[in-house]
């Protein structure tokens, strides 16, 4: 049947691509070092460095996912070349839907596992804080400012990700002008960082009784996690700490105490917040998180030898600075302006299907390098 022998030819197709991603993924080198990891595991002693021993146990779930995942995917393939020769000798055409199905699953993890091999970054392999910024335009900008929220939030639980409110700031009528989450999942803050930048809106405004088309902007900037281990030089003297009263959905504690803490870094500009946590103290741990945290990745990708160096960032969150554009009305297109990436469906895009334009990102990046 002409219809099984096009998929033996797709099929096969994409076994030197299977073959290319096993090499990247060093698959020798991964289970060496997981031997070891979980001979050290088993000795003595191990849980008295609490946390040496957590990083060993997360170090060995990541090689066993990168091994297990690959695994999984060559045997999707030969499964795939079995039935697609079952359904060539018995000529059975109730395979075909089988069969259409399960290669279109493999093609995607196949690209999803490639594009993971591009993750080289220093810091792409942890949790990201992502800080949402609403641009001029009161009420209808601060309301695209609340569906970017929305939209990275489905998509970190697309990903089977977790997220944690840090910081939320409502609008004065609708929407939020500033938020800020931690995403923790595997590569979180290698997918995202494509997405730091300004975001434009082309829509009828609800907020607009004469029914006008805006154009309305927000920030969104992208912070890998950095660990306690990685050393950061930050003077008690440049930091103007400030203390208020909580005011996002965060429980009963909320508006009661001034427990929400902001901490300037007067040398850069640098603002961090954070509000949801039991307790000043704690807001405070948090909010210095975040603070190293913007300070490594700035100087890293600055390529800058000391922190000192940074001067500061001034985002302006208006036209021409776009790095995408979603646009509901006349027609209904999200376009990414660095890859020229398209989608039509801006409800699914709206919903979290950020993949097409993190893929796009990744693959230019690589052409790069």
């Amino acid at each position: 049947m002409i219809e099984f022998d096009d998929y033996k030819v797709k099929i096969n197709a994409l076994r030197p691509t299977l073959e290319r991603l096993g090499e990247a993924l060093k698959l020798d080198a991964a289970e060496a070092e997981l031997q070891k990891l979980e001979e050290e595991s088993g000795q003595d002693g191990f849980w008295n460095d609490l946390e040496r021993s957590q990083k060993v146990l997360q170090r060995i779930k990541q090689l066993k996912t990168k091994i297990s995942g690959y695994k999984k995917l060559t045997l999707q393939w030969d499964d795939l070349i079995t039935l697609c020769q079952m359904g060539i000798e018995e000529q059975d055409e109730s395979l075909l839907p089988e069969l259409q199905e399960e290669y279109a699953a493999f093609e995607k993890g196949l690209e999803q596992a490639r594009l993971a091999t591009l993750l080289t970054g220093e810091y792409d392999n942890s949790n990201a804080i992502v800080s949402f910024h609403a641009g001029a335009g009161g009420t209808e900008a601060q309301d695209w400012t609340e569906m970017l929220y929305r939209m990275y939030t489905r998509w970190a639980e697309r990903h089977g990700m977790k997220y944690k409110v840090l910081d939320y700031l409502d609008g004065e009528e609708a929407g939020i002008k500033s938020a800020s989450i931690e995403i923790e999942g595997e590569n979180a803050y290698g997918y995202l960082k494509s997405e730091s930048g300004i975001h434009r809106l082309v829509r009828v405004s609800p907020f607009d009784s004469s029914g006008r088309r805006h154009t309305s902007f927000a920030a969104v900037e992208v912070t890998p996690l950095i660990s306690d281990d990685v050393e950061v030089e930050i003077r008690p003297e440049d930091l103007k700490v400030d203390t208020y009263r909580s005011s996002g959905a965060g429980g009963q504690h909320v508006n009661k105490t001034e427990s929400a803490v902001r901490i300037t870094h007067i040398p850069t500009g640098i603002v961090v917040a954070c509000q949801m946590e039991r307790s000043q103290h704690q807001n405070r741990e948090v909010a210095m998180r975040m603070l190293r945290s913007k300070l490594v990745e700035i100087k890293e990708r600055e390529k800058l030898e000391k922190i000192s160096d940074i001067k500061g960032e001034q985002m302006k969150i208006e036209w021409g600075s776009q790095i995408r554009s979603y646009v509901f009305m006349p027609y209904t297109l999200v376009k990414d302006h660095r890859t020229n990436f398209e989608n039509g469906n801006i409800s699914a895009v709206m919903d979290g299907d950020l993949d097409g334009f993190i893929n796009a990102y990744l693959t230019m990046q690589a052409g790069k390098e």
